[in-house]
Order: structure tokens, then sequence, then C-alpha cells
């Protein structure tokens, strides 16, 4: 056992925290994506690439573990950006469990370095130095200089390349707790927070938090990865994904923003809600309306968040005049609700929850067949299928629906003759069935077969 192992003890009850720290552009999220086995965080040779705290989940030999990377810690940072960044991994930093101090083997030793080797001595925690790009045997002899930062072992590592990361892993293995809590909870609900860039989602996101988790500024696109954050309140947990801002097809960079909008839309894909915000005072855009059409697309349940609303609290015909326009903008959502918050105060987006829990319910809902049959029969009195020939009340007892899926919920109508139902009796269909089982923000599909 190392004596970074024999020094501490972390419980069970939580999955321990291991952050990734070190100065810009030292391959840090290389490093987190070799140790997940994937490519969570977005990986560039630009320093500062990674601005918020980004947390994924893995095991290491059927012990779980929560890991964090950071934005590149520069000491001297004071103000603007790099400040904010700073402050992220600071405040990793303090929340952590294992600290994981990356270097650059080929730049050598830096004064940056030293600093911050100092912060994490205050730190009290245990701290396993890697120096990463050492790619070959002969690099070894770059290690030399890192010894006069005073630590018993280094752990040589070429994060791009995999060598000596389960060396690092392996030295970490102790101090892993067992745990029968399972890292990932595939029954909590996944919620993205989606928009164009600079309309408040990171600030959303901190606020629903409690914490300055993530990094805000009013500079576009400050948030470039996609980013999970898990939230408790009034005792249940949801998982909150940040996404960098989604613009115009023909103003998204190559490269970095590239890869940001990807992750979005990825994260977008993977979640049950999407909470698309609005600017309260720009009004509605054609890109929102796009982005709109995207988690229509998508198949994802969808609240409309419009966000900044005290700068308009004023104004008297200022909600209705904004709805009208919402509904002549997104006619293709008329299903999914509208919420008017600020995302700075706490009190206004706390309105947020019980509405993701309606939209929730609905999104995952499972009608029984018996009663479902019982309210198409209902139905079918009162407006007949479209029939081209035979009588109408053979084609209604011949009808019969059933749900066939969940996120989105879907249903199977069968029929004698399919093609004479058309997208007018479809929408009535769907309408009353949203009047019936409340399917407030889910997006419905019905599908129709022959009996």
């Amino acid at each position: 056992m190392t004596e970074n192992a024999s020094r501490f003890t972390l419980h069970a009850s939580r999955l321990p925290l291991i952050a990734i720290i070190g100065r810009p552009n030292v391959g840090k999220s290389t490093l987190f994506n070799r140790v997940l086995g994937g490519k969570p965080a977005i990986v560039d040779d630009v320093p500062g690439v990674t601005r918020d705290r980004n947390y994924a989940d893995g095991t290491y030999r059927g012990r779980p573990f929560r890991l964090v990377d950071t934005g590149g810690l520069d000491p001297s940072a004071g103000e603007g950006m790099l400040a904010l960044i700073k402050r992220q991994s600071q405040i990793a930093i303090a929340e952590a469990d294992i600290l994981i101090f990356v270097m650059d083997g080929r730049a050598g030793l830096t004064p940056p370095d030293e600093e911050i080797n100092s912060l994490l001595r205050g730190a009290q925690k245990p701290v396993f130095v890697a120096i990463n790009k050492i790619d070959t045997p002969k690099a070894e002899a770059l290690l030399a200089d890192f010894y006069r930062l005073g630590h018993e072992q280094l752990y040589p590592v070429s994060a791009e390349h995999g060598i000596g990361a389960d060396d690092l892993l392996e030295a970490l293995f102790p101090l892993l707790p067992e745990s029968d809590a399972e890292a990932v909870r595939a029954d909590l609900p996944r919620v993205a927070i989606v928009g164009r860039p600079n309309v408040g989602k990171s600030t959303l996101v901190n606020t629903l938090l409690g914490q300055d988790r993530l990094v805000v500024s009013d500079i576009p696109g400050t948030t470039r990865d996609s980013i999970d954050a898990l939230v408790t309140y009034r005792d249940r947990q949801y998982i909150f994904s940040d996404t960098a801002g989604i613009r115009r097809r023909g103003k998204v960079e190559r490269g970095i923003e590239g890869y940001s909008v990807a992750r979005a839309l990825r994260a977008m894909g993977r979640s049950d809600v999407a909470v698309l915000l609005l600017d309260a005072v720009e009004g509605i855009t054609e890109q929102d309306t796009k982005i709109a059409g995207l988690v229509l697309k998508q198949g994802r349940a969808c609240i409309l968040l419009v966000n900044k609303w005290d700068l308009r609290e004023g104004d008297a015909e200022a909600r209705a005049d904004y709805e009208r326009d919402l509904r002549r903008r997104f006619p293709f959502l008329p299903w999914a609700p509208v919420l008017f918050a600020t995302a700075l105060k706490p009190d206004s987006v706390g309105a947020l929850y019980p509405l993701i829990n309606r939209v929730m319910h609905a999104f995952t809902v499972r009608v029984p067949t018996g009663p479902l049959n019982k309210f198409l029969q209902d139905i079918l009195a009162e407006n007949p299928l479209p029939v081209r020939k035979g009588k109408p009340g053979k084609v209604t007892k011949s009808a019969f629906i059933t749900q066939v899926a969940t996120k989105p919920p879907a249903f199977a109508l069968f029929v004698g003759h399919p093609e004479d139902v058309g997208k007018t009796y479809l929408r009535f269909l769907e309408n009353r069935l949203r009047e019936q089982y409340d399917f407030l923000g889910a997006p419905l599909h019905i599908l129709v077969r022959r009996k």
C-alpha cells in the first residue's frame, strides 16, 4: 500500500471524488478520457479548452468512483476568464477526496507547477503526481527534475497512448472503498438545459445547484463541454446537463466549437426532458425555432423557460404577448408548458422542479390497455373512424389501441384499413389522449397498423 493510501480512509456511503488538477495544456482532459475509457471531455491542444468542472462516473476493478476534470489552474490569474477557471479548480480541490496532480514531462518543472504543488500540500488530501507525455523509456530521464517537489512516488504516464494509466489506477485502488451502490442511477430524470449562446444556461444550473459549479460570464460560448450535475431537491434527485450554446450552422467554427455543439446535441438525445431557454428581452429568434425543432426531432419532452423575466415584469401585457408569439413561432410544440422565470433567482426557478416532475411522469407513464380501449370506444362512438366502405359500427368494434413504448409515449392503433385514417383524425385522437391522460410536455406518437 502506498503512503497516500495508508494515511487516508474514504467512506462507502458515497462515490469517492477524484479531481484532476494542473496548469493549462498538460493533458488533464486526455488523462480524464483515458481513465474513463471513452471521450467524455473535449481534447484539443489549445490551452483552456476545459473551463467548467466536468464530472463522470467510472469503475476500476469493480470499485466505483467519480472523476472530475478541471480547467487549467493558473495561480497568478486575477481577473477575466482565467480567474473564473481558477475558481472552478479551487472548488474542485476543496470538494475532492483524492487529487491527481498532472504536469508536462516534456516541458519540465515550471514555476506555476511549484505554486500548484504548494497549494495542494495545504489541502491535506492524498495527492498522486502524474508526469504526462512520458511515452518512451528514454523520456523517463525527464522525471528527475520533478522529484524536487518532495513527493516520494511519481507516476510517469502517456495519457494519449495509455502508458502508465493502469499503474496510476492501481495506486489509487486501495483508497476506493467497496460499494454496493450503483455508480449511475438509470432511473434518475435527465434534464438537458439547451438554447443558443448567452441565454443563461449555466446561470440556471448554478442556481439549481446552489453553488458556482459552472463558469458563468457574458462571453458567448463559455460552456464548451456538456456538463452533468446531480441535484437533490426535496429528497428527489435529478441529473442536469448544461450544454454549449447552439448557434446557426454557418456560425459554428470547426474544431472546439464544432465538438461542443455535437456534445450538446448528444446530451439532448440522452436526456428525458429538454428545458429550452429563451431570452425575455431579445424575444424569439429563428435559431430558437431551429433548436425547438431539434428537441422535437429527438423525441424529447420539452419545457420552454423564458429567462430574464424580471426585466419585463413592469409590462402588464408582456406575458400574454410573449405566449402568443411562442405559439405562433412554435406551432409544432403546442403541448410544451411555458415557465417565466429569472435564472439568477432561486425562488423564481423553484417552480421548475414540479413542472419537471409532471412532464417526466407524462414522458414515462404507461396506460393500461383495458382503460385505454374503453376510452377509444367512447371516442369512436362520438367520432367514428373515417371509412370508404362498410358500416361504421363494425369498424368501431374492430378498432384496438395499445401503448407500445414510453420515452416518448407511443401507441399502436389497429384498424381494418390503415390507409383511411388521415393526419386530421390522428391529431384529433392525440388531443383527446392528452386531455384524458395529461401528457403535458411529452411528444406522442400514434402508429396506425392493419388489424
